[in-house]
């Protein structure tokens, strides 16, 4: 056996233990018919991005619950690759390539991509090699990417089976538009925040009823040049009169009819809402329903778009400006109001998102939504914690078509091809020969690529070969459990469910882990513009992986936000340094009886105690982990060691370990290996580095902790009654400690104890446990007996259940010293005493000072005065 550091340093040994598990292919799963499987798909972070705290946490949580799977007996796979993410590496690209005086059309659509994959090359396992440091066991032999081969295949194969089925259309929809991006963008990509704006109120005159208006509201007055209704509500009394009715469009002569929709909300508002189909997702609908135009008034970089207009070419705020102003000069214009509202802005380049209709690639959703909502209904599928069922649903239930196309270079493109004679449509992996509809033999591929998240919602069965029936598809697919964060169920979580079931025929997994984000100490999200984002590496830097990754799982509840604290790093490392004191003192010991063996019979009440803790904490803990319930199980491991192993076990058995002549002492090494052996292993999920490198110098059977087999519950070490009896035996430790530290007595300082108690099996608990008793109790003699005879009338003592415990008070205080030290005591507190009175009582401190420094000496005062009620009272115990 090697004998640990004195110190336990996480820098020295973290880099050599993960190598070693790399070249040991621990982490490498395959299909085993001996084993179940349990499957995890990392979610791909993008190639783009670097390790932050949400994706500590996250994968955190993930190489947990596989470690855990592994150590049970499972083939258990962690699925791992990365994302490209295709707008926010173009967007970096763009950038690159601008600092080098270069712009993207003059490299051409090929030699920009080129340009993307040397991106790739060199930043694509950037956050792949921080995982590492984090100790994710993941399957690094089969990391895969969205754009590689056979995730290229799938890609195009579940395009054409959509297209084929009539899933997938080309048409004109409203979609989420980047002015500076120059595409459509997902509503993942689009960023809520509260802007304060404007309400501009607007009279609408009615066309034929001079001097006659309708009133609306808007916080985009520009979007007015593509009105092409007015809606109020049809069971507003109102504007009954007005339905049917032609308004005169401000700024543009156009008539506009007045509509009746159940969409506006009398309440809001003038109760008249402008209808602008073609630059809002709402007045979209509204505008299908009834058959309105759809009038856009804005090229791809925001400019307004109208010939013959005034407003012809100016930016978007610059009309707004414009239009205003000959509001206000044509009398139409009511009021101005201030109004703080949510804006939607691009999350790569913060433009301000403009609702666009457009002619894109749609996939229809209605059909597919419903068996990804009768899965959550039915069980099928669950969601820990349960609350966010409602999200799932609301989304699904009031889901709208999908665009799926992008105007990007980077990414998968659209396997689409126009017949340059007819531009007939023909969809296919290759380009094809002929034209089916007018022979012709020319064809030119769409130009767009697919949404990101197109490819990663067949990241669960992409990654296993799918198209192809492989062996990995067979066996690891379904897979077990999703981890992710709350902020991504509706792009990605239910992306992957209706195109598992879609293209499968089964779900993805049966269960979704949320999690909430870690926030930082005051609460706030992390974020560049707050400069409050703290670097995972950092952390693991200057504390170690394990005090990181325990940091992040303390606390944690499913589906909440966390706080990080700098002070629970440290807790956190403190515990592992605890973890590896305590190693050092076990395996010193067991040099000195290495054969160390026992009967279940040789056991002591304190051995079978711990056993018998121990034995319960491995269900506990199986059961939390089952459950998900990640932070309640490392809180049991943790209280376990620290308190019951370290505190009270170890303190227990010293007294056997350093008495050569104890027949006992075999019995309390085998027992401390054993229940060692087993904290670790329990631990092991949580801080991987920590708990292998102990194990390895402890253990001699086996080569890794990892590959172990995790503790279950063994009926032989379920002991009750010792259990009963050593929480006994700590209730009356706890109750010395507790007379002994309020008479300021030093641990040094031994004393008789008297155990007195009637009940017979009490007594013998005590008897039993003589000599660790008296260890933990400071004793210098332990007497026990059935009353209180030879026990002095100044004797103190703690109440226990069925027992009391009196110790004589001349062996614990020296009087005379102890009656000198609260005579100065008193004088002290005679002085502070008069200090804060004459104080208070001065009128002029009173009326000047502030209330807060006045409240402080009121506290003071009731605080010095209970101290020498206390103080007075003890010399009058001791005269």
């Amino acid at each position: 056996m090697k004998e640990l550091e004195k110190t336990y340093d996480p820098s020295g040994i973290e880099g050599k233990l993960y190598q070693k598990w790399l070249d040991k292919k621990y982490f490498h799963a395959k299909p085993n018919k001996d084993k179940k499987p349990f499957t995890i798909v990392m979610p791909p972070p993008n190639i783009t991005g670097h390790l932050h705290m949400g994706h500590a946490l996250d994968n955190t949580m993930q190489d947990i619950l596989i470690r855990y799977k592994r150590m049970q007996g499972f083939e258990a796979l962690w699925q791992p690759g990365t994302d490209h993410a295709a707008i926010a590496t173009e967007v970096k690209v763009i950038e690159s390539l601008r600092a080098q005086g270069i712009e993207k059309a003059d490299l051409g659509r090929d030699g920009f991509l080129e340009k993307c994959w040397d991106w790739r090359k060199d930043y694509g396992s950037r956050i792949i090699n921080q995982l590492h440091k984090m100790g994710s066991s993941a399957d690094w032999d089969r990391e895969r990417f969205t754009m590689d081969e056979g995730c290229s295949e799938a890609v195009q194969e579940v395009f054409i089976r959509l297209y084929k089925k009539g899933y997938i259309y080309k048409g004109s929809r409203i979609v989420n538009w980047c002015p500076v991006c120059q595409t459509s963008i997902s509503d993942a990509e689009v960023e809520h925040e509260d802007q304060n704006g404007f309400f501009w109120h607007i009279n609408y005159p009615i066309a034929g009823e001079e001097g006659r208006f309708v009133e609306i509201a808007t916080t985009r007055p520009e979007t007015l040049l593509g009105d092409t209704a007015v809606a109020v509500n049809p069971d507003d009394e109102r504007y009954q009169d007005l339905i049917g009715k032609m308004l005169i469009l401000p700024l543009t002569g156009r008539e506009i009819p007045v509509i009746a929709d159940s969409y506006v909300d009398k309440e809001f508002g003038t109760g008249c809402v402008k209808i602008t189909p073609a630059h809002d997702p709402n007045d979209f609908e509204v505008g299908r329903r009834h058959q309105l135009p759809e009038l856009t008034i804005m090229n791809d970089d925001a400019t307004i778009c109208l010939a013959g207009s005034k407003y012809n070419g100016m930016e978007r705020y610059e009309a707004r400006k414009a239009i205003v102003k000959d509001l206000e000069d044509s009398g139409l214009l009511v009021k101005v109001v201030p109004h703080s509202h949510a804006v939607g802005t691009h999350d790569r380049c913060k433009t301000t998102v403009e609702p666009m209709v457009k002619q894109q690639w749609f996939v229809k959703m209605e059909e597919m939504a419903k068996p990804a909502i009768e899965a959550l209904k039915t069980g099928k599928l669950k969601f820990v914690p349960e609350r966010f069922d409602k999200i799932y649903l609301h989304w699904l239930e009031n889901i709208r078509d999908w665009c799926i196309s992008r105007q990007l270079w980077w990414g998968h493109r659209i396997p689409a091809y126009y017949c340059d004679k007819c531009h007939e449509i023909i969809v296919s992996k290759d380009s094809p020969d002929v034209c089916p509809k007018c022979g012709g033999t020319h064809f030119t591929q769409d130009e767009d690529t697919l949404d990101t998240w197109f490819s990663s919602a067949l990241w669960p069965f992409s990654t296993l070969g799918w198209p192809e029936n492989t062996e990995d598809l067979k066996y690891f697919y379904p897979t077990s459990v999703l981890v992710t964060g709350y902020d991504i169920i509706f792009f990605w979580v239910i992306r992957m469910v209706f195109s598992g079931i879609e293209q499968t025929g089964e779900l993805p997994f049966h269960t979704v882990l949320i999690h909430g984000l870690v926030r930082d100490s005051e609460g706030r999200k992390m974020s560049k513009s707050l400069g409050n984002g703290i670097d995972p590496l950092e952390v693991i830097d200057k504390y170690g992986a394990d005090a990181l990754r325990m940091t992040l799982i303390t606390g944690n509840a499913p589906g909440n936000d966390m706080r990080f604290y700098w002070e629970r790093v440290e807790a956190s490392r403190n515990f592992a340094n605890k973890v590896w004191n305590a190693s050092r003192f076990i395996m010193m010991n067991i040099e000195k009886a290495p054969d160390a063996k026992a009967q279940l019979t040789e056991l002591t009440m304190a051995d079978k105690w711990i056993l018998s803790k121990a034995n319960t904490l491995a269900r506990d803990v199986t059961e939390n982990l089952d459950k998900y319930e990640l932070g309640i199980a490392l809180s049991k491991v943790y209280d376990f060691i620290w308190e019951e192993f370290c505190d009270w076990y170890i303190e227990m058995v010293k007294p056997r370990l350093w008495n050569e002549e104890d027949t006992t002492k075999n019995a309390a090494v085998w027992t401390l290996k054993t229940v060692l052996i087993n904290s670790l292993k329990l631990l092991h999920p949580y801080m991987p580095f920590l708990t292998e490198e102990i194990f390895c110098n402890l253990s001699e059977e086996e080569e890794s902790i990892m590959i172990s087999k995790w503790p279950e519950y063994r009926e032989e070490f379920a002991f009750e009654a010792d259990e009963l009896a050593v929480e006994t035996i700590k209730e009356a430790v706890r109750g010395i400690r507790n007379v002994r530290t309020s008479m300021n007595v030093p641990p040094s300082k031994k004393a008789k104890v008297y155990v007195v108690s009637e009940n017979q099996d009490v007594l013998d608990i005590f008897e039993r446990s003589k000599v660790f008793f008296a260890a933990l109790g400071y004793a210098g003699e332990v007497c026990i007996q059935k009353d209180k005879a030879g026990i002095g009338e100044d004797a103190v003592s703690a109440v226990i259940h069925q027992a009391v415990i009196y110790m004589p008070f001349a062996e614990l205080v020296d009087v005379e010293k102890e009656i000198e030290r609260l005579k100065k005591e008193e004088e002290r507190l005679n002085k502070e005493l008069d200090r804060v009175r004459t104080m208070l009582s001065n009128e002029k401190f009173v009326s000047k000072a502030p209330e807060a420094k006045i409240e402080e000496e009121k506290a003071k005062l009731e605080k010095y005065a209970q101290m020498m009620e206390q103080v007075k009272e003890r010399l009058s115990q001791l005269s």
